[in-house]
């Protein structure tokens, strides 16, 4: 149809491809798959409201009104074509020339695809027609060799890919599902969407690629089917609609989607389900990137004026009223009776007519603009020039817009900069809706958010959590992830051949922590003067420690070391006091003195390993230790051979009796306490005790121990030690029976069997202890044996000074016996 003022000029009209929104054409009867798509007659309605503006809007194209025509789409290659001949010659009988129209269209708006425009855009080229786009932003339309009269409007979407990982992001979404239609901007969308999920490191669980109409639609059924197995192991899933495909896919995906999803699309996609009447479906609580636009004022007030009484030619009007205001046609004239009086279309449920202007009308409404203010920057250039500023409709091509299309920019009725120059459009901003569906079909889109681009980093994503209705089943803010999260204390180990975000938390190793990051994917050591708590997401001071005087144990060591030296003082002290006895004379007197002051020094030396370390201490710890017990070793050594020569003095010859009465045996402590000290000389010089710190023992402390320096100097001391136990041990044992009064060779026996088994038992025990316990060990050790020399050789003859002295005197030199052998007596 064209509307004709005077003066007058046409405006081509919208070309709606049969993909996206078929549409009536208002010279024949509309296709009956036209009458369940009410919100795509929404373009149609911003068309008019746009033509209408601009008419009645005396600064642009002043005395001038637009007309217009609708030409229909549908699925046929051919119909494209036949309406783009349609449009161009004026013929319905498609001539090769062109008749019939006293004006011709100087521009076509289409809301076609890059598939649509390689149909038509390629005849209208022929031409050079301009055509603008209503639809979304198509990258492919920017090629200027292919498509040089192709104008798009609406802005850039770059950014969906970017703001949609970012709402991943914020709700800690990483295991997430693609479901992208087929096409160019689909296999674009799909790269930048990976792409974004990989620098941010969101994993993609599964990617669907959905045939459209035009590929393949005998196939969709199948292909959902399997969908559905994918879908069911994740949580979010994203869905990437292309207007041309929209309709047919969306009942399809309806019939197959589960409940208790996240849906995340982009704005072309429309689950609306007109029609129906439903309670909640799959698509509730789902996540729409909407493009940010402005309000445009008056255009709810237009919707709801318009009816077939005000555009009688309006057939696809006229239907859709017929079906939802309860009509009835007249036979005479086939007009509308009886219909509800006033009736609106802005009565009806959003599930059967949004009254919300879209992102298609909104661009549509521009698109409408951009051509409009191509025409009058046209006639301003022919009024400026004296041959044509007098003739009558200032003629011109629709070739003559393309210098002007190309630099358009213009600020439209909402105050929104709309620019159709490629190379200065900007990104646009993302309205973030939540789509709710309640019972009856009332559909709400509630925005709770907004993503923008030229934002800072960080502060892009701006939303209201509390204004969002998930899915139904979901009351909380739901997690799609493959693994769950690690928790501090555990790192993350990758599960071969799955992807990155599929993994098992394992138990950091010792003194290792994860902080409170979670899913960390390496355990940071503690320093060594700290300590990991017992969940292993912090490291702590750690505190010094040592066995000290003021600890339990080091009291009770410290206690038995001075009690036991006190004892071996009083018992030296006893057999001062009785040394002209016999049991005290017996088996060398001065070597029982010298054993008692060693064994004191014995029990003093374990002092050295309670309290704080030092140079001093550590340096004396090992040498006095060893020195003191060879002193006491070697002196039970000499009283186990004295023994042994008082008995061999019987024996016929004088040589046993010169070496007992020389007193020989005394030279053996001298000789051996020479030897240790040369080794312990040589430990010293080459490499001594020091102080040092053991952080492994003790959890949480810092042990301070002495570090005994060269292990093979501190081994050989202990084994010279055990070589001159073991010495003494086999002589006593050997000398055990020997049939003399007061014979101490079995005291002797025992007691190296005691102090034997203690330090054999010491070395296994100690190498298995750590920090604090293996200084005690120690320390017990060197009481333990003492002790046993003690009590073992000294507690007998107490026992016989205090409680049976009339033991403790000679009977006589001899005494025979039944067998007729003599004895020896002291």
């Amino acid at each position: 149809m064209t509307v004709r003022s005077k003066p007058r000029s046409s405006l081509g009209e919208t070309l709606f491809d049969p993909i996206a929104i078929p549409l009536p054409s208002l010279r024949s009867t509309p296709p009956p798959s036209a009458l369940h798509m009410p919100n795509s007659y929404q373009n149609v309605l911003a068309f008019l409201f746009a033509i209408e503006e601009i008419n009645k809007n005396p600064h642009l194209l002043p005395n001038i009104s637009l007309g217009y025509e609708f030409h229909n789409f549908i699925y046929s290659h051919w119909r494209m074509l036949e309406n783009s001949l349609v449009l161009l010659t004026g013929q319905n009988e498609i001539p090769n020339y062109s008749c019939g129209k006293r004006k011709k269209s100087t521009a076509v708006l289409t809301g076609a695809s890059w598939a649509t425009s390689i149909q038509i855009g390629t005849l209208l080229e022929l031409f050079k027609f301009p055509q603008v786009t209503f639809c979304s932003f198509d990258p492919m339309l920017r090629d200027n060799g292919q498509f040089p009269s192709v104008y798009q409007v609406a802005p850039k979407e770059t950014s969906l890919a970017l703001a949609m990982v970012s709402l991943m992001l914020h709700f800690r979404w990483t295991w997430v599902g693609l479901v992208i239609m087929e096409g160019q901007k689909g296999h674009q969308f799909l790269l930048d969407v990976t792409g974004e999920m990989d620098r941010n490191k969101v994993c993609v669980a599964f990617v669907k690629m959905v045939s459209s109409a035009l590929v393949s639609y005998i196939a969709l059924t199948k292909e959902h089917i399997i969908l559905t197995k994918e879908i069911s192991q994740v949580k979010v899933v994203v869905i990437y609609y292309d207007t041309d495909f929209l309709n047919d896919v969306n009942y399809k995906l309806e019939n197959y989607l589960v409940m208790n999803k996240v849906w995340v699309t982009n704005s072309q996609w429309h689950a609306d389900m007109t029609g129906k009447n439903f309670i909640f479906n799959s698509f509730h609580g789902a996540f729409i990137l909407s493009n940010h636009h402005e309000k445009i004022s008056g255009f709810q007030t237009f919707v709801q004026e318009a009816n077939p009484s005000k555009y009688p030619k309006d057939l696809y009007l006229t239907m859709f009223w017929f079906q939802n205001f309860h009509c009835s046609f007249s036979d005479s004239d086939c007009s509308l009776n009886n219909c509800t009086p006033n009736a609106s279309m802005t009565w009806l449920p959003v599930n059967r007519f949004d009254t919300a202007m879209t992102d298609w009308s909104h661009n549509t409404h521009n698109a409408v603009y951009a051509v409009a203010h191509a025409l009058h920057e046209m006639l301003l250039q022919q009024a400026q020039r004296p041959s044509l500023g007098n003739q009558e409709g200032m003629m011109f091509s629709p070739w003559q817009l393309h210098p002007i299309l190309k630099s358009m920019q213009f600020i439209n009725p909402a105050g929104e900069l709309v620019n159709l120059d490629e190379n200065k459009k900007l990104d646009v901003d993302y309205d973030i809706v939540n789509f709710w569906n309640f019972p009856e079909g009332l559909k709400v889109l509630m925005k709770f958010g907004t993503f923008t681009r030229d934002a800072p980093h960080g502060l892009q994503l701006s939303l209201s959590d509390d204004m969002i209705e998930w899915a139904t089943g979901i009351t909380e803010t739901p997690q799609s992830v493959c693994s769950e999260s690690c928790h501090p204390g555990f790192r993350k180990t990758s599960q071969e051949g799955k992807p990155a975000c599929c993994f098992d938390c394992t138990a950091c190793p010792e003194n290792e922590i994860t902080n409170d990051t979670v899913d960390m994917e390496q355990c940071v050591k503690c320093p060594d003067d700290q300590y990991a708590t017992v969940q292993q997401n912090h490291c702590l001071q750690r505190s010094m420690t040592f066995l000290a005087y003021e600890d339990t144990l080091g009291k009770t060591l410290a206690g038995t070391a001075l009690s036991l030296a006190v004892v071996t003082v009083i018992v030296l002290g006893l057999f001062v006091k009785h040394r002209d006895t016999p049991i005290v004379k017996a088996n060398n007197r001065a070597l029982s003195y010298t054993l008692l002051i060693s064994l004191t020094c014995c029990f003093l030396c374990s002092l050295l390993f309670i309290g704080l370390p030092n140079t001093a201490t550590c340096t004396l710890q090992q040498t006095t230790f060893g020195i003191v017990f060879t002193v006491a070793v070697s002196t039970v050594l000499a009283k186990t051979i004295t023994v042994v020569l008082a008995f061999k003095v019987t024996a016929p010859g004088r040589r046993m009796r010169h070496l007992l009465v020389s007193g020989a045996p005394n030279s053996i402590i001298p000789i051996c306490t020479l030897i240790q000290l040369t080794l312990c000389g040589v430990w010293m010089g080459t490499n001594p005790p020091y102080i040092d710190t053991d952080v492994h023992s003790e959890h949480g402390h810092i042990i301070i121990v002495c570090n005994k320096g060269s292990l093979t100097a501190f081994y050989c001391v202990l084994g010279y030690l055990g070589s001159l136990a073991l010495v003494s041990f086999t002589v006593a044992f050997l000398s055990r029976n020997l049939p003399d009064t007061f014979n101490e060779a079995k005291f002797l026996t025992f007691s190296m069997l005691v102090f034997c088994s203690v330090w054999v038992t010491f070395l296994p025990v100690y190498h298995s202890s750590k920090g604090k316990a293996m200084v005690a060990m120690e320390v017990f050790s060197i009481l333990a044996s003492s002790a046993g020399l003690l009590g073992c050789i000294f507690a007998p003859k107490c026992y016989i000074i205090f409680f049976r002295p009339e033991r403790n005197f000679l009977h006589g030199f001899r005494d025979k016996t039944h067998s007729g052998k003599t004895r020896r007596h002291y």
